[in-house]
């Protein structure tokens, strides 16, 4: 189980390797709420190395605010790895950052499908690498209420921001 205290310590640790690497990050967020952008913000110092932060919950404001196509909505459901992958760019597009974390999933406690049962948080990571934008993805199953599902997410976001600092 995910606490605030052990947000705080991964973020801290989180804006230290970005510092050390002279790298930044920007979030597009959707069920997160924006948790994973104020998780960093919460850390002194992080203004270096956070640059953009978007809450994009409603359709439109993916469509408006990060680029995503609407196309890309109604095929696959805000809830799935093609319109994570549009949010990642978006938001990196925007920014002059270098990593971007995209969240986007089924909170709950309503919501959910059988394809995308509550607890269903898709994930997209996005790095520039020189003129090219490489990106990874993960779709998780989180159990339980739905502010557990939100602190999970964060956590893993934030993990794999860590995970593709590049030194």
């Amino acid at each position: 189980m995910a606490d605030h205290e052990a947000i705080e310590k991964l973020a801290r640790a989180l804006v230290e390797e970005l510092t050390a690497a002279g790298k930044a990050v920007s979030t597009a967020e959707s069920c997160s709420g924006g948790w994973v952008a104020k998780a960093i913000t919460d850390i002194a110092g992080s203004s270096a190395v956070f640059h953009y932060g978007i809450v994009s919950y409603s359709n439109g404001a993916k469509e408006s605010l990060l680029g995503v196509r609407n196309e890309t909505l109604e095929e696959h459901g805000a809830v799935s790895k093609a319109v994570v992958i549009e949010m990642a760019e978006g938001v990196l597009n925007l920014s002059v950052a270098d990593i971007a974390v995209a969240v986007s999933g089924v909170a709950g406690p309503t919501g959910g499908s059988e394809q995308k049962p509550v607890g269903t948080v898709w994930f997209a990571w996005m790095v520039r690498d020189g003129s090219k934008l490489r990106s990874t993805t993960s779709c998780e199953h989180f159990d339980g209420d739905r502010d557990l599902v939100r602190e999970l997410s964060v956590v893993h976001a934030l993990q794999g921001v860590r995970e593709r600092i590049v030194k």
